[in-house]
């Protein structure tokens, strides 16, 4: 039996950065008259096209693509080595298990929209729990949203799709049967260290699975591992995000990446 998570609450820390925060909103907010005619105007971005079960769709004008069924020279090994993960004939990306292992962004990215498409494939074997279609996306290489087919299967609640794993549970279980595609959109906001390397700013996630919301702007309560507590350590404003190969033949496909300016 496992004991009970206990979080250390700190009230006055939690005002002074809740009004910290409200300060720069407001201070935004202010600089600029309403229906101010100079304020700057939102930039054009030309959008993609939604993907269908037989169709992939396309990435919208200004994103990262990080793959589109012809190439992986985006992705990586641990130790810098090309990805060895198998593009199947339909211009999917198979995991290929201990082929190299997990696949990382060659780029490094902090504040990101983030879309990817992954399917388990009715080849899998009959299998229950964590043992069906398993992967992750580790943003920032540390912060995962689980991966997993939990269609008429069930897990443990902070383990099954759209969780932050090991923290907070998805909001909804939306996943499809296996052998359709799944997508993710994610909203990832990095988190933020003072000079001496504390975290004043919690990194958040907002998850939607199949179009249905998971995430609502989650707070991150650190590196997240399996079945232990963690702490943020300081870490760069952009680092690459990964893909798990947790020995499951795992297909993905139509990953793109829109870089936010910071909140």
């Amino acid at each position: 039996m496992f004991k009970r998570w206990s979080i250390a609450v700190v009230p006055v820390v939690v005002l002074v950065v809740a009004a910290a925060v409200w300060a720069d909103a407001r201070e935004r907010y202010m600089q600029w008259d309403v229906h101010d005619p100079d304020r700057p105007k939102p930039v054009v971005v030309v959008p993609g096209t939604a993907s269908t079960q037989d169709q992939v769709g396309t990435a919208p004008s200004d994103a990262v693509v990080i793959f589109d069924g012809t190439s992986t020279d985006a992705l990586r090994h641990a130790d810098g080595s090309d990805c060895q993960w198998k593009i199947l004939e339909d211009g999917t990306l198979e995991v290929t298990p201990g082929q190299g292992g997990d696949v990382f962004t060659r780029q490094g990215f902090g504040d990101i929209q983030l879309h990817l498409e992954w399917m388990v494939s009715e080849e899998m074997p009959d299998r229950e729990g964590q043992a069906r279609g398993n992967s992750g996306v580790f943003l920032m290489n540390r912060y995962e949203v689980q991966i997993l087919d939990v269609y008429e299967n069930e897990s443990y609640a902070d383990g099954m799709a759209g969780a932050v794993y090991g923290q907070t549970p998805a909001l909804a279980n939306a996943c499809r049967p296996r052998g359709q595609w799944q997508v993710y959109d994610i909203v990832f906001r990095r988190p933020h260290f003072d000079d001496a390397g504390n975290c004043v700013k919690p990194a958040t996630v907002t998850v939607f699975h199949n179009g249905v919301l998971l995430q609502d702007h989650t707070e991150i309560l650190g590196p997240t591992r399996h079945r232990a507590r963690t702490a943020y350590e300081q870490h760069g404003d952009a680092e690459p995000f990964r893909l798990q190969d947790h020995g499951d033949k795992m297909r993905f496909r139509n990953i793109w990446v829109r870089e936010l300016a910071p909140l």
